[in-house]
């Protein structure tokens, strides 16, 4: 019998634990590619002043950085997070754990996300996007702007019967925060049959390749033009559709050094139907941005919600950027 497999195994237990993961993380592997294009250790510090000088020593907050991002990559929970780093050779080599390096267990997660929070979230976000502008992954000339929703509750009977005992008609926007959990998500409706609970996820898209360049969540009866201010790019050409068409929304662009795309309603006097088709034509291909965002809340309340659709759109781009980056071969700037 030969013992060519045994001889093999002796040869990868004398390497070195670098030489190990090089043999076991494909070179092909995203999250290879994503450790030598993006500076993780320059976004991380970004974090630094979510933990004290003093106290022991506990993960360094660019694994934690790290496999938060994982987490969102794979949409693992905190459990799950926790066996995929523990198990998962090509994870725990992405987030810098040694082979035989303890991991944290899943109320790790839950906590780091709280230090982190949203706003620290959106600086890392943006500087993200700045590094992928040095790799002209931006156009910055046509935006797109739309809303989709997200749902942080289906099923809202037990609040329901509790509003109607105490004598409500209806469970309704104004009286829902005496009787649900989350006291910020509202009742939102795109039509009759398009009613949900919760809160609306606000994306401006780069029309270049896809990518996401802002983000702002609201409640979800808020008017989708209301969160333009809050996402409107500083320059180019910003397409809407007609939910957007009123005057605040056209005023708020036009101050951004931008022109308004919108798609005008039937009634507008400025409506031009073979603009509005040109209009309609330029922004499809990246409705499917929206499409493709999750449309559960893993959270409750509209910051941490804001922080699951930061991470989110974060993660979109950097799976665009590694699958967009090899075929144009460009080298960062």
């Amino acid at each position: 019998m030969t013992n060519i497999g045994i001889d093999k195994t002796n040869k990868m237990l004398l390497a070195t634990e670098e030489e190990i993961f090089n043999k076991l993380v494909e070179a092909d592997n995203p999250f290879r590619y994503l450790n030598e294009h993006f500076d993780f250790t320059e976004l991380a510090n970004l974090l630094a002043g979510c933990y004290s000088e003093l106290g022991t020593t506990g993960i360094a907050v660019e694994k934690g950085f790290r496999a938060l991002l994982i987490q969102f990559w794979e949409d693992y929970s905190d459990r799950q997070m926790e066996k995929a780093l523990r198990y998962n050779i090509e994870v725990r080599w992405f987030c810098g754990f040694g082979l035989t390096e303890n991991t944290p267990d899943h109320s790790y997660f839950g906590k780091l996300r709280k230090r982190i929070g949203a706003e620290r979230l959106a600086e890392i976000f943006h500087k993200t996007n700045e590094a992928m502008k040095k790799k002209n992954l931006f156009g910055e000339v046509f935006t797109f702007i739309d809303a989709s929703s997200i749902i942080t509750k289906t099923a809202l009977w037990d609040e329901r019967d509790k509003a109607i005992a105490n004598g409500e008609e209806k469970l309704k926007n104004a009286i829902i925060n005496n009787y649900t959990a989350d006291k910020d998500a509202k009742w939102g409706a795109k039509s009759k049959n398009n009613i949900w609970f919760g809160f609306k996820r606000h994306n401006a898209v780069d029309m270049r390749f896809g990518l996401i360049s802002h983000v702002a969540v609201t409640p979800a009866n808020t008017p989708d033009y209301k969160a333009v201010k809050s996402i409107c790019p500083k320059q180019g050409m910003v397409f809407m559709d007609k939910g957007y068409d009123y005057k605040e929304a056209d005023e708020w662009i036009i101050s951004n050094n931008c022109i308004p795309a919108t798609l005008r309603k039937n009634n507008n006097k400025q409506k031009n139907f073979d603009l509005d088709r040109w209009r309609s034509g330029i922004r499809m291909p990246f409705e499917s941005t929206f499409s493709k965002q999750r449309k559960r809340a893993k959270y409750r309340s509209q910051t941490k919600v804001l922080f699951q659709c930061l991470a989110e759109a974060m993660v979109y781009n950097l799976k665009k950027a590694v699958r967009i980056l090899p075929s144009l071969n460009i080298a960062e700037t």
